[in-house]
């Protein structure tokens, strides 16, 4: 299985590389398959469900390829994934990375003290060496700068809880042992950076 994806994905990261993505075309597609969750400018409205806008284009065609093989399960994005051609993933990953990212609207106001809390965090975990000192990601590592703080708190307690597994196990170990307490900060400093 690992030989399977690695390979499935390096595949992808060539193509995306050699490949002419549209981004019009992607927005296009965007409107149509994506827009009602994910936000007709990318920045999620929905809880629960991420914020696009912004992201990393290898970042996005790698989590497509694995809703769409199966190795990754969100029910919906099952669904929407299937079968979708690699010309078209690339090309909602040329869209959604071209988009300026921010903060959903319904972002709440920021509380000094979590916001402290949080920030505290993020150093002694290393986050950013992989999302960068900016929070924005990078290649196949999603920003999480200005993300849904609901999404974040979520998707970090399921890394914790081992419910949650990425296309390696960093994020699984970068927040093992954390508290609720300390998820619900770190969620709230990330969501409120831009």
């Amino acid at each position: 299985m690992r030989a399977f994806l690695a390979a499935a994905l390096f595949g992808a990261a060539v193509a995306f590389s050699a490949a002419a993505q549209d981004a019009a075309r992607g927005a296009d597609l965007a409107a149509h398959r994506c827009a009602n969750c994910h936000g007709a400018d990318g920045r999620s409205q929905t809880e629960g469900i991420p914020s696009l806008a912004g992201q990393p284009p290898l970042f996005i065609v790698t989590q497509m390829i694995l809703f769409r093989e199966g190795l990754r399960q969100v029910p919906a994005m099952l669904a929407f994934a299937q079968g979708l051609p690699d010309r078209e993933i690339e090309d909602l990953a040329a869209y959604y990375a071209s988009l300026p990212p921010g903060p959903p609207d319904d972002r709440r106001a920021r509380d000094p003290a979590l916001f402290a809390a949080g920030q505290a965090l993020i150093g002694p975990r290393n986050c950013a060496v992989c999302h960068m000192p900016t929070l924005a990601g990078r290649e196949q590592v999603p920003r999480i700068a200005g993300q849904r703080e609901d999404f974040l708190a979520r998707t970090m307690a399921e890394y914790r809880d081992g419910l949650r597994v990425g296309a390696d196990s960093q994020m699984n170990g970068a927040v093992m042992g954390l508290t609720d307490a300390q998820i619900a900060a770190l969620a709230h400093y990330l969501s409120q950076r831009e």
